[in-house]
Order: C-alpha cells, then structure tokens, then sequence
C-alpha cells in the first residue's frame, strides 16, 4: 500500500451548539480511535497521540457545506462510526460501501453533522473489496 503524507495538518469547524456537537463527534469518531484530548470552554480538539487534528469551537457564523474525511484502519471502523454517528444525532449521507466512483479499494460512509457538513470516515483497501454493497454518486 502506498505511504500517505500529511498535507493538512488540521481542520477546525465552528459549531452552534457546542455540547450537542460534542456528543455526535465524540460517539462518531469513538470507533476510529479518534478522541478527545484538548476540551476548553469553547472548544474540544480530537485526534491520537496527542495530536488535535480535528477540533469543533462554539462561534458564529457556524461552519457549512464543508467536508473532512478521517481515516480507518479496516471496514469495521467505518461501519461503527457510521452507526455511532447516527446515534447521536448525525444523518444519513451515504451508508457504509465501496464508492466505485472513487476506487473499487474505498469503503466509505457518510454523515450530515448537526449543520449539514459532510463527514465521513473512509479506509483505503490494499485489495479490490468485491464483497460490499457498490455505492455510485457522490453522496
């Protein structure tokens, strides 16, 4: 598999509602092993290893129409976060499968956070995945 490099060091999103926020990204990106690791009045930042690459701040106006993609280790991760971020709030964009527009290797599923952003959670297969369903149209 290919080596990725990081070119975007870290992405911020400006909520409206802060702990409704934090409930929906904190169950969602649970299951990619993505956490909570810097939580201030206004802001909660989440990533690994110390690392806030992803951060939600209470402000106006709030953040819309965007897209951020986190990566999973496996199909499993994308179908619990998926499901996690249903759970707590989040809306369908694009239930879990192999979006064949983009690759028959990405397994993908996508969520509507709280003010329309599309987030998802993705993994890149070292192999063509031929036992999912087939997604078409960018969700």
């Amino acid at each position: 598999m290919t080596e990725r490099l990081i070119i975007v060091d870290h992405v911020l999103f400006v909520v409206s509602d802060l702990p409704a926020s934090r409930r929906l990204y904190t169950a969602a990106l649970a299951p990619l092993g993505i956490e909570e690791l810097r939580v201030q009045p206004d802001c909660v930042g989440y990533g690994q290893q110390d690392l806030d690459d992803f951060t939600i701040c209470e402000g106006s106006p709030p953040t819309v129409a965007s897209h951020v993609a986190f990566d999973a280790a496996d199909r499993d991760q994308v179908d619990a976060f998926f499901e996690a971020g249903i759970a707590a709030g989040a809306s369908a964009r694009g239930e879990p499968g192999v979006w064949i527009e983009y690759s028959d290797r990405y397994y993908g599923a996508f969520l509507n956070d709280l003010h329309g952003n599309n987030v998802e959670a993705v993994f890149h297969s070292p192999e063509p995945i031929v036992d999912a369903p087939r997604r078409g149209g960018a969700p």
